[in-house]
């Protein structure tokens, strides 16, 4: 049965990041990072919520292996996407530069 550590560490895998810059971002130390994929700590409420907000961390998924990984993407980044989608259409086309 996969632990929290080993789902945090996929999790931190699949955002491309290493320890160092996952815990810079949760204001942890890469040790403290370590120390959880190595199932030696665990996360405070804080941090859990801060993997949510920060990530859309499904926690759900990080403490009981239940659903995806991700949350449903945040609008925002649908936005950006579909912006961005949308621009590339229109500079191939000619219509904007």
């Amino acid at each position: 049965m996969e632990t929290t550590g080993q789902r945090l560490k996929k999790i931190r895998t699949k955002l491309h990041l290493s320890q160092e810059d996952f815990g810079h971002k949760l204001n942890l130390s890469r040790a403290g990072i370590a120390a959880v994929e190595a199932d030696n700590n665990k996360f405070s409420q804080d941090v859990l919520c801060k993997l949510l907000l920060t990530f859309n961390v499904n926690i759900n998924y990080l403490l009981g292996g239940k659903g995806s990984m991700f949350l449903t993407p945040k609008f925002e980044d649908v936005e950006d996407e579909f912006t961005q989608k949308v621009e590339a259409i229109l500079k191939k086309n000619g219509i904007i530069l």
